[in-house]
Order: C-alpha cells, then structure tokens, then sequence
C-alpha cells in the first residue's frame, strides 16, 4: 500500500510533535497487511499449538521449559509459548514491521515528501521507531494472551508448577507470567532497533527482515558451539530466556537485570546509528 506524507499541522508556523508523527505512523500500520501478517501469525501459532495437543492428549508435551504441565493447566500453556517464539518466531514477528517502516518509504518514493514537510527529521525517525516498537509490545502481548486463553478454555486456569518446582496460585501464576512477559519485551525491543537500523541502512524492507531473523538465528548458532560460551551471555537470542528466572520461587532477577542492560548494549547503538544514517539521508536522491 501506499504510504502517505505527513499532514501539514494544523496551526500555521507551529511544528509537529513527535506524537503527531508516531499517531502518524500507526495509523499507517494500520492500512499495512504487513502489520496484520505478523500479529496473525502471533495469533494462530499458540491456537495450531492448543489444537495439536488437545488433539492427542496421550502424547507427550513438548521439550520445553513448562512442557510437561500443559495439560495440566492452561497457564503453562503461554510460558511455552514464549520460549518456543525464541527461536525464530517473535524475531521474525519483530521484523516484519521494524524493517519496513523506514524501507517502504524509500520503495514507494515518499520519503522525500516526509522529509520536506515541517517535521524535523529526528521527530519522523522517533515517531517511526515508537511506532516500530509499539507493534513488537502489541504483537507479544497478543501471542501471550491468546495462549493464555486458548490453553485455559481446554485445560483450565488451575495452579502452575514452577521451575523451582512449587505449586503457586492462578492469581500469583498469572502475575508472574504478565512479569516475566515484561522481562521478555526487553530483547524484544532490541531487535526492533536492529530492524529499524537494517531498514534505514538497506532501504530495503526483504533485505531488513531477513536481516533481522539472520541475526537472531546466528546468534542462537553461536550459542549451540561450546567453545564460544564466553559469548552467551552477551548474545541477544539468549535474553529471550531470562524472563525464566522469575518463574522461580524465589524469583531469580538476576538474569532479568543481566539481560536489561545487555538489550540496551544492542538498542542504543542500534538506535543512534540507525538516527544518524537518517538525519544525514541525502533528501534529493530520496
């Protein structure tokens, strides 16, 4: 679809905010089928899992953290959930939009117009980023709750064990899964940033996306060799399992307060680098 150019503001002589311009772009991700591609994988992915398991309820659960109490209750089912999107599938979800939202407009020749209009250039890119990050906060909310309901409607929102193995209430179960879904945000945002920069760079949203999931999926390869395990720690793909250490009694923050500022290691410079490229994008060449 077509992207439009920002709307002149409304008061003559008066610039644009930067929530102008974010209420802007997420009224373009609206009008994007790219947008409803990834929140309708976030949605079907935890429904086909929730079939495939009511539908041989003699077989095993899966081989992951809280696999084996899905049918036991259904607030295992979205902590499965989460870690099986670590692989590939919230990465890829991440991408489909953070790397397009600069790209597209390159693609289809406005961003020359954008960037001629009152608004600053840092506002566009903040208004766009926000917008970027807004849809990975969206989306992941989105997988979480429909497992969440779809696990419950067929097996219950009974107590869940932990990995410590204690059984807590549904209420404690649900506020530390809407706690562990916030530590899981983290590097979530972060391959936002790296989309959005693999966007700015490329001005190719195919190029930016695949980007996005290639690195993702190095990482997790970096990960797998044991003579690199001096990297895990610093490797983005491993911060999408942190959010397991509040799945303990007692929690365990440690590896959620590791994983903050290794996130911000790879947003920032993700984010400023990505800033500068677009602030000095040559405006007649588009």
């Amino acid at each position: 679809m077509t992207a439009h150019a920002l709307p002149a503001p409304r008061v003559q002589g008066r610039r644009p905010r930067v929530a102008t311009v974010y209420a802007w772009e997420l009224r373009k991700l609206r009008a994007q089928k790219r947008t409803y591609l990834g929140l309708g994988a976030a949605v079907a992915v935890p429904l086909i899992f929730v079939a495939a398991m009511a539908a041989d309820p003699n077989g095993g659960g899966p081989g992951l953290p809280f696999g084996s109490y899905v049918r036991d209750t259904g607030l295992a089912v979205p902590l499965v959930c989460l870690a099986f999107g670590a692989f590939w599938l919230i990465p890829l979800i991440t991408a489909l939009v953070g790397g397009d939202i600069v790209a597209t407009e390159d693609n289809h020749g406005t961003l020359k117009t954008i960037l001629t209009r009152s608004a600053d250039r840092w506002q566009v890119f903040a208004g766009k980023a926000l917008a970027a990050s807004s849809y990975a906060a969206v989306a992941l909310a989105a997988y979480v709750l429909v497992a969440l309901i779809a696990g419950g409607l067929v097996w219950g929102f009974d107590p869940v064990t932990l990995l410590s193995g204690t059984v807590v209430s549904t209420g404690r179960g649900l506020v530390l899964l809407a706690a562990g879904t916030l530590a899981y945000l983290m590097p979530v945002l972060a391959f936002a940033m790296i989309a959005v920069l693999l966007s700015t760079v490329t001005r190719n949203s195919a190029a930016a996306v695949v980007g996005t999931l290639m690195i993702s999926l190095l990482m997790q390869l970096l990960a797998a060799i044991s003579a690199l395990d001096f990297l895990q720690p610093y490797l983005l793909s491993e911060q999408l399992n942190a959010w397991q250490g509040l799945l303990r009694d007692p929690p365990d923050w440690a590896p959620v307060g590791h994983a903050a500022w290794v996130s911000a290691l790879y947003a920032l410079p993700a984010f400023a680098a990505a800033l500068t490229v677009f602030l000095r994008r040559d405006v007649a060449g588009g």
